[in-house]
């Protein structure tokens, strides 16, 4: 937690490669504030057969997934962030969004909740 999935066309990898977009996007994320640093992940997905709107035009969406309890205006202004961030990085690319998905503490685990579970 938490997680930060980028989809873009298989073009943006000429621009910037795999690595270089993790690495923004995690620092972006990171300097939020909201997030301990080690806790960021962040991967890139590609695709070849795409369309927006009619057309096949280079694109970025980035969907991340946050534990609940940001403020509305925490979330946008992380969106906002990283939106310019990556416009900043990919400056011939109009089509660039995000947006943010909140789980639930409640329902959340990982393998280190399980290593200090009781049983």
């Amino acid at each position: 937690m938490p997680h930060f999935i980028l989809h873009c066309s298989t073009d943006i990898l000429e621009i910037h490669s795999i690595d270089t977009i993790n690495q923004a996007v995690s620092m972006m994320a990171g300097d939020s504030g909201l997030f301990e640093i080690a806790d960021i992940k962040v991967r890139v997905d590609s695709y070849d057969k795409y369309l927006v709107g009619h057309e096949k035009v280079p694109f970025i969406h980035v969907f991340s997934h946050i534990m609940q309890g940001r403020t509305v205006s925490q979330r946008q202004n992380l969106s906002q962030t990283i939106v310019r961030g990556l416009a900043t990085m990919f400056p011939k690319v109009s089509n660039i969004a995000m947006n943010i998905y909140e789980f639930e503490k409640s329902t959340y685990c990982n393998t280190k909740m399980l290593e200090h579970e009781v049983f």
